[in-house]
């Protein structure tokens, strides 16, 4: 069964958004720190984060500036935005439901 593209998209801009709740990041900070925070398990493509990034400040919900990297290279740096931080929070009340729901019917059947 082949995944639907708009929930795992869905679910990398919480999994970004959440990652920004904590502080500034450039983008491969951005995908360093979800693979960390998965176990290793979440590994994002540089061809599905930077275009995520790319959409989540069209949508407002972060914004960038750039900066020097830890290894003195310029990059942009990501911050949520106040919409953003409104949007996290809806978006984690929805994934926990769902995922909720989702380990009903696993266990059930």
């Amino acid at each position: 069964m082949s995944r639907p593209p708009d929930m795992l998209q869905g679910m990398l801009d919480l999994l970004i958004l959440r990652v920004l709740q904590h502080e500034p990041m450039h983008g491969w900070a951005i995908g360093n720190r979800i693979r960390q925070l998965s176990d290793e398990v979440l590994q994002v493509q540089q061809g599905s984060l930077y275009p995520a990034l790319h959409k989540l400040e069209e949508q407002g919900w972060i914004e960038a500036t750039w900066g020097e990297s830890e290894n003195r290279r310029r990059a942009k740096f990501y911050t949520l935005t106040a919409a953003g931080r409104r949007r996290v929070t809806e978006e984690t009340a929805h994934w926990q439901r769902l995922s909720a729901a989702i380990a009903l019917v696993v266990r059930t059947t």
